[in-house]
This record gives structure tokens, C-alpha cells and sequence, in this order.
């Protein structure tokens, strides 16, 4: 992500209680927890359950600021439940079912608890697999983030755009909304003609009844719902391969066309030579989405199809297309290890400047060193989520990056490593500590000065030191 902004706001807090039929009994067990405690974000996400699967179905009217939804939802539950709980921001339910059979819910600010009948029991007992379906509409809402920032649904010249870091996505849908919990996505979204509606992964069909058309867009490796996207409005669409077959499609907006068209030319390139960098490109699809500027603030990596505020230079390319590995594929266990998909992604624009621009790395290393705002804080340690997003994340995590280079002193062993951890951790998900953990075994070398002085270090750390 490039995501920068001011000053933050309150969450809404509604109460809704939606009683289905036939709600009494229930499975001897516990409810699933309200939140899996991430160190910025305790009320994100969900216990007792895990989900496999989204399907989607949306009808946008973005003229009428109005979405209907349809949300089935197949998860595993990891405890015997008597009820759990799902994420969604302003939205008004209409129903939820499980397993076909009416559910209660009960609603409290962003949470929702779905309490099932009796007569699905057996089917919330551990280790077995159950389908919600939940329907839902009205104006979905714009979240302003602690540092400032605006996500979640936002309205575009002629559209909207879904933007989810870090807890955006339940703006648009419920689910458990944190990056531990990966699913695959069916998304078909209806908007009246002649708009478009992208979404992530694949384009599996495309079919008009009257002035809509539905577009049904498929993600078949594991995604994180901060990932998920969802952008409507006026483009000039373009579909091909990579010479390696990687699906290719962008979205643009006619605006940001002329300015964009040489850089996003360059995205077999940048694909190719991340795959040297990092290994092989982890999914099967690839692009872009180019709002009008002014839509949106920042870039964000949506998976397969990074979404950005209008054309793109090629460093922001490259950073948002290392994301693809480094935080959408290798996935944060925790808010807190956001610095391993910006330090990486941020490395990549270095050694990008090193191969086709002459700047060595060596260069970028030593202006970020004398970047006063890289040591506002650790990389691995930001104070609150309001710095989430901040410098240090970014540039000072790059810098621990190389220094991990300086450490290896072996480019060959290094890449190797990089390679090593992008196909270890492939689809997953990763913390701070797996990384150092892995780096040591690899290495066979004890790191500790360097994680203390650079990872962790509440001062900046002598250059050569």
C-alpha cells in the first residue's frame, strides 16, 4: 500500500435484532469470539471458526448510493458453537440463514452474532463445515481509519471504489475481517449500464439482462478480506497474457488512460522480474485498476489487481506488484508484522532503481537513513494503529531489509532466502518472529544485533554498525 492521510473519526455504533423462526435450542457448545485480539485492532476479526469460502452478490446503484447483498459464507468451525459473530459496518441485515434454516441475530455497533436453530446442531460441532447466508442492503459506508485515511466504500466521479486496509472490507460485506482468516471469493456484482465492475482474480462471466449486466469474478487462491475489491464505474478494459500465461486485465478510467498506458505496459516486465527477485508469481491472474484522479487518496494491493488514485509512475507499480508476494500471497499474522509487506515492497522499488534506473541500493539505503521520520519508532513496534502506516513501516523496513543483505553477504543466498520464504509461507500467513525465526535456520547465523538494533531499536543504530 502507499497510504498516507490526516486526522480520525468514531465509529458509528447501531443496534438492529433480527429474531429468524424456529431459533429455539441450539448446539451445546460456546459462542465464537468477538474479535481475535490483533495488538491494534482486538475487536477485528472472529473466533471459533474458519472461513473457506465467500460468495458474493451484489446489485449496485451507484446513482442511488444503494448496494443489496447476498453474502454465503462457508467456514469450518475450529469449536463447538452455540453462536459467532461476523464484522459488517452500517448495513442494514435483512435475514441470515444457517445451513437453510432461519438464524437469530443480534446486532451491536460492527458485530453481529448469528445464534443458529436447533435443528442445525451437528453441523456447528468442531472440525465440521457449515454455509451462512446472510442478505443485506443500504448505503454502504465510508470508514475513516486512526490515521485519517478513508476506506471501506468510496464514491468515485462516476462509480465506487473498495478499499480495505486495514478494516475497510466490512464497509461491504460481512465476514471475518482479518488477514488470519483466508478464503476464496466467488464476487458477481450487477451494476446498470454502462458501467463496469471489477473485482479480483478472473473474470469468469459476463451476462446483461435489460440496462444491467453482472460480472462474476473468481479468486481461487486463499485471499485476505482486506484484499478483496470491488470498483465500478466508466472504464476502457484490457485483457491478454504474459508470455508465462498469466492472465492479464486492466481497468482504467478514461481520464487516467493517455497518462497510464506506457507504465502499465510495463507489468509483464515487472512480473518477470519480481519472479527472479522472489520466486514465482503466486497466482494466476494479474493487472490493474486506474481510478480518475482524485477517486481515492492512495494505492492499495488488491489482490491480482492493485487499485491506484489515478495513473502510476513505475516505482508505485512495482511496490504495489512486490505486494502480490509480500503481503497478499505471504500474508501478515497480525497488524503489527505490516512492516514485512512494506519493507519488502519498498526493497523492490531499491533494486528496481539499481537494474534500470543506475541508482545503486546503496544510494536508497543511505537517503532513507537520513530520513529523520524512518526512526519516529520501530518497524516491527508502531505506538498505535494511527502510525500503522507511517515511515518507519516503510522505509526503516526496507532498511532492515538490506541490512539482512550486508548480514547474508552472499546475493545469491540472499535471493535464495527471499525465494525460500515467499514459496515456505505461499497462500499463508506469517508473523514478525516466523520471519526472524526462519531467516536464523536458513542462515545458521544468530541475528540478534541486527533485529535489536534495526528491527526493534528505539534509536537509529550507527550506519556501518
Amino acid at each position: 500500500m502507499n497510504h498516507r492521510a490526516p486526522a480520525a473519526a468514531a465509529p458509528l455504533l447501531l443496534a438492529l435484532v433480527l429474531l429468524g423462526a424456529g431459533c429455539s435450542g441450539g448446539v451445546e457448545g460456546t459462542p465464537g469470539a468477538a474479535g481475535v485480539r490483533d495488538p491494534y485492532f482486538p475487536g477485528l476479526g472472529n473466533g471459533g471458526y474458519d472461513v473457506t469460502h465467500y460468495g458474493l452478490e451484489l446489485d449496485v446503484e451507484p446513482a442511488a448510493d444503494r448496494l443489496r447483498g447476498t453474502a454465503t459464507i462457508t467456514a469450518r468451525a475450529t469449536q463447538d458453537l452455540s453462536a459467532f459473530h461476523l464484522d459488517l459496518a452500517g448495513l442494514d441485515v435483512e435475514s441470515a440463514t444457517v445451513e437453510g434454516k432461519p438464524a437469530a441475530v443480534n446486532r451491536a455497533g460492527r458485530e453481529l452474532t448469528i445464534r443458529p436453530g436447533g435443528a442445525v446442531e451437528d453441523r456447528l460441532r468442531k472440525g465440521r463445515t457449515f454455509t451462512t447466508v446472510v442478505r443485506y442492503s443500504g448505503a454502504p459506508q465510508t470508514i475513516t481509519d486512526p490515521d485519517g485515511s478513508k476506506e471501506g466504500w468510496l464514491r468515485t466521479a462516476d462509480g465506487a471504489v473498495a478499499l480495505g486496509e486495514p478494516t475497510g472490507s466490512m464497509a461491504w460485506f460481512p465476514g471475518n475481517h482479518h488477514p488470519s482468516d483466508k478464503a476464496t471469493y466467488d464476487i458477481e456484482v450487477t451494476v446498470p449500464d454502462p458501467l463496469t465492475a471489477v473485482s479480483n482474480g478472473q473474470l469468469v462471466s459476463r451476462s446483461t439482462a435489460g440496462s444491467r449486466t453482472s460480472y462474476h469474478w473468481r479468486t481461487a487462491e486463499p485471499m485476505a478480506s482486506y484484499l478483496a475489491t470491488v470498483a465500478v464505474g466508466r472504464f476502457t478494459t484490457q485483457q491478454s497474457r504474459t508470455p508465462d500465461g498469466i492472465r492479464l486485465f486492466t481497468a482504467v478510467d478514461p481520464e487516467s488512460a493517455a497518462a497510464s498506458k506506457d507504465v502499465l505496459a510495463r507489468i509483464p516486465d515487472v512480473l518477470a522480474w519480481s519472479a527472479e527477485k522472489f520466486g514465482p508469481y503466486p497466482f494466476t491472474s494479474a493487472g490493474a485498476v486506474v481510478e480518475r484522479t482524485g477517486d481515492s487518496t492512495y494505492a492499495l494491493e488488491t489482490q491480482n489487481r492493485p487499485v491506484f488514485p489515478g495513473p502510476p509512475d513505475t516505482a508505485l507499480l512495482v511496490h504495489e506488484l512486490a505486494h502480490q508476494w509480500f503481503g497478499n500471497s505471504v500474508t501478515p499474522a497480525t497488524w503489527r508484522d505490516m512492516w514485512l509487506n512494506e519493507g519488502f515492497a519498498t526493497y523492490a522499488e531499491w533494486l528496481w532503481a539499481a537494474d534500470h534506473d543506475g541508482v545503486p541500493v546503496r544510494e536508497s539505503f543511505d537517503e532513507a537513513y537520513e530520513d529523520d521520520a524512518n526512526w519516529a519508532f520501530p518497524p516491527a513496534a508502531p505506538p498505535t494503529a494511527v502510525e500503522l502506516s507511517d515511515a518507519p513501516v516503510y522505509g526503516r523496513g526496507a532498511m532492515v531489509v538490506h541490512r539482512l543483505r550486508l548480514a547474508i553477504d552472499d546475493d545469491k543466498a540472499f535471493f535464495a532466502l527471499a525465494r525460500g520464504w515467499t514459496k515456505a509461507h505461499r497462500h499463508g500467513n506469517a508473523s514478525t518472529d516466523d520471519f526472524t525465526a526462519y531467516v536464523e535456520q536458513e542462515t545458521g547465523q544468530d541475528l540478534t544485533g541486527l533485529w535489536d538494533a534495526w528491527l526493534y531499536g528505539e534509536s537509529r543504530p550507527p550506519e556501518e554498525g
